[in-house]
């Protein structure tokens, strides 16, 4: 992929595309299957970085509309990612389309940030958000993170129900470096129904947090109430993975905490 290559706002078909992907097994292996939470991973290369990874999960007690919402809230998710370090949206291409950066905590390994353009459509009865990495003059990778790459990366949820749905998460990520196995493992067997069950947690406090927290403002659907600055598509451009820095870390070893799971306390305080 060229990095010159020009950035296309994703269409219906694109959308379309990404839910076939989170839908269909073919070349996936299972991983993790336990309470309704579901892991593949799918083999690449042996020469190829890029990590991909989907899962599903059964959520009982949770409206699509609210998970929605809940992964589109940035103020919302700084209280529940306890991974992330900044996160911000940066412009607006469209009504449903904008340039944001996200930066996040990795354990032992150096912290990893992100450049993306990001789309979201209900399409049918389901929501989707997806995204992909892109370039963008002004914000040049930093010292303190390796800029990672998001190949495609997005959610899927569908209703199953008034007060019940599915929700997909696939990633397909070059980390910009070589990770260690234990890593690589771990990212399907713990790291993955980790994250899934925190959004599941976060998701069931967040009607009570958003009524104290500007109930009406959910500028993902209502796009009179966006108010970033509008970026130009051509001051964008596809991200090329070979043009950043790639470090070694597979010497890495497992930290006590690592082995144990962290010890961060996962309540989501109302406050």
């Amino acid at each position: 992929m060229s990095s010159s290559e020009s950035v296309q706002i994703p269409d219906d078909a694109a959308f379309s595309s990404f839910r076939n992907k989170c839908e269909i097994h073919d070349g996936w292996e299972i991983r993790y299957n336990k309470g309704g939470l579901t892991v593949w991973t799918q083999d690449l290369p042996n020469n190829s970085a890029v990590q991909k990874l989907k899962t599903s999960l059964e959520c009982k007690n949770i409206a699509a509309s609210t998970l929605y919402d809940v992964l589109h809230d940035i103020q919302y998710r700084k209280k529940w990612d306890t991974s992330v370090i900044e996160t911000y949206d940066v412009g607006k291409l469209t009504a449903n389309t904008d340039v944001g950066y996200y930066s996040c905590k990795c354990g032992p390994l150096k912290s990893r940030d992100f450049v993306t353009l990001r789309s979201w459509l209900p399409l049918d009865n389901d929501y989707l958000i997806i995204n992909h990495s892109v370039k963008y003059p002004k914000l040049p990778p930093k010292k303190e993170c390796v800029r990672a790459v998001s190949i495609l990366t997005g959610y899927l949820i569908r209703p199953t129900g008034p007060k019940s749905c599915v929700f997909f998460y696939l990633a397909q990520v070059d980390p910009r470096g070589s990770l260690p196995l234990w890593v690589v493992n771990k990212a399907s067997q713990y790291f993955a129904p980790k994250v899934m069950k925190k959004i599941l947690k976060a998701s069931e406090k967040y009607p009570e947090w958003k009524k104290r927290h500007s109930p009406q403002h959910k500028p993902w659907l209502y796009p009179e109430q966006i108010s970033l600055p509008g970026i130009p598509l051509s001051e964008l451009s596809m991200q090329n993975a070979s043009e950043l820095e790639n470090i070694d870390e597979s010497s890495v070893s497992e930290s006590k905490d690592d082995r144990n799971g962290d010890s961060e306390d996962d309540e989501i305080h109302n406050g």
